[in-house]
């Protein structure tokens, strides 16, 4: 079994006629002692899967749910366009393709898409493998016998993964797209696909080189409650596939929920993912009812989350109390855990404007994001000037976050002259792919230093 926990980090003071509440809420995620992960209770599936499955026909695998069909489905999407067969691109993507296999659970769902123009299945030839020695062969042998060819159409590969997924629905879903490249679509197909794909499976995003754009990546990733990242070479693919697989292959709740009740009057201003990367949640809120919003999280596994959850309340006098919010886990109708927002009016001022550490941090850390992202548009436009001021004062923000990665990051896009004011001076020669680095890792998160 495995059990939610929440833990609220807030100032409850406001001051006089004050409205705003921020808090942050931390969600660890345990299994219990007895060395069950969580991929090993998943919740059961209501009923018969349909579609073809191909090997463990008698349900065999680790990986089978109670009415018999997989509790996990993991669809992988090679681009194999005409720009895969430049150097080891495409050997690097078969080779990663087949460690991801062997990284499957038994008994788990799987496909392999090979993307182009269109979408096409390499393994099985249609519906949905199940793990098991045999079939982890014949996929690595389908997928050794691909050659590069045509567009890329990542649309349709996107779609082709929502078929798959919905012939196991009760299963975690979960894709895996590698590119190299900038989709041939026209924008509203992608947009089209990805409204179709929202809630049905969650997509990491890969980007194998300098061709590819970290903007329509992260729009995939943001979408389907991913992650996106740039893989520098060929040969960096097969390392974090294997990565991606063990961290999909640990899930086993399937589909939860953040519910947040506000009073009435009560206004929420937003609700994001904070930790370990940012993901805005306040577009995807689905009403309950007047008072309650429902916000998407995706599967979960042995892990801590953090969201940042701002509510505008009705003012009280001094002295007043309220409960300025009610959040809570969801597994569909069952409650993980719940907790509180309360806040106290007062007329100390030195209570009512001190800022909760972690709220602070996490706020700062949002901003750095913006700052990075800013940065970046802006050298891109030619305009040094707001680049610098931009790179400058996400450079004062890793600094004071402590944030040493991305402080390397930065100092291959600009010289950093003093951190900690944000001092900076542009560099005139920045490759390409560290610009994207820096980019495509700007919603990572550092966690609160502690003290």
């Amino acid at each position: 079994m495995v059990s939610f926990r929440c833990e609220v980090h807030q100032n409850p003071y406001l001051p006089e006629d004050g409205t705003q509440v921020d808090a942050v809420v931390t969600v660890t995620v345990t299994a219990d002692v007895d060395g069950a992960g969580p991929a090993a209770t998943a919740r059961p599936a209501h009923g018969e899967a349909a579609g073809t499955a191909a090997g463990d026909p008698a349900g065999a695998g680790t990986g089978r749910a109670a009415g018999g069909g997989p509790d996990a489905v993991e669809v992988i999407l090679l681009d194999c366009s005409g720009s895969m067969s430049g150097g080891r691109k495409m050997a690097e993507a078969q080779r990663a393709a087949a460690v991801a296999v062997d990284t499957l659970r038994d008994g788990v769902g799987f496909a392999v898409i090979c993307g182009t123009s269109g979408a096409s299945m390499i393994y099985p030839d249609e519906g949905l493998a199940i793990v098991s020695d045999r079939t982890r062969q014949e996929a690595k042998a389908r997928i050794g016998t691909l050659a590069a060819g045509g567009g890329t159409a990542i649309g349709a590969w996107l779609r082709a993964a929502r078929a798959l997924m919905l012939l196991a629905p009760d299963a975690i879903h979960h894709a895996l797209l590698l590119t190299d490249g900038q989709n041939n679509e026209p924008p509203d197909t992608l947009a089209e696909a990805l409204a179709a794909c929202e809630g049905v499976f969650q997509c990491d995003a890969r980007g194998v080189g300098a061709d590819w754009k970290v903007d329509e990546l992260r729009l995939i990733a943001t979408a389907l409650l991913g992650s996106v990242a740039l893989l520098r070479q060929p040969a960096d693919i097969a390392a974090d596939f294997q990565a991606v697989i063990q961290t999909v292959m640990d899930r086993g709740v399937r589909d939860v929920r953040l519910r947040i009740w506000a009073p009435r009057g009560a206004r929420i201003r937003f609700v994001r993912q904070v930790s370990p990367q940012i993901d805005e949640l306040t577009g995807r809120a689905v009403a309950v009812s007047d008072l309650v919003q429902d916000y998407p999280t995706g599967a979960w596994g042995s892990e801590t989350r953090d969201y940042h959850v701002c509510v505008d309340v009705p003012p009280a006098p001094v002295g007043g109390r309220r409960l300025a919010a009610r959040i809570s886990l969801l597994d569909g109708e069952q409650t993980l855990s719940t907790t509180k927002v309360e806040v106290i009016w007062t007329d100390d001022s030195v209570e009512s404007t001190r800022i909760n550490e972690v709220v602070a941090h996490y706020t700062g850390q949002a901003e750095l994001a913006r700052a990075i992202q800013d940065g970046i548009r802006a050298r891109q436009a030619g305009d040094e000037d707001s680049a610098v001021t931009a790179l400058g004062r996400a450079a004062q923000l890793a600094a004071a976050a402590g944030d040493e990665l991305t402080l390397r990051r930065l100092e291959k896009v600009v010289e950093i002259v003093d951190a900690q004011t944000g001092q900076v001076r542009p560099r005139h020669s920045v490759e390409k792919l560290d610009e994207m680095d820096l980019d495509a890792s700007s919603t990572l998160t550092v966690t609160p230093k502690t003290p």
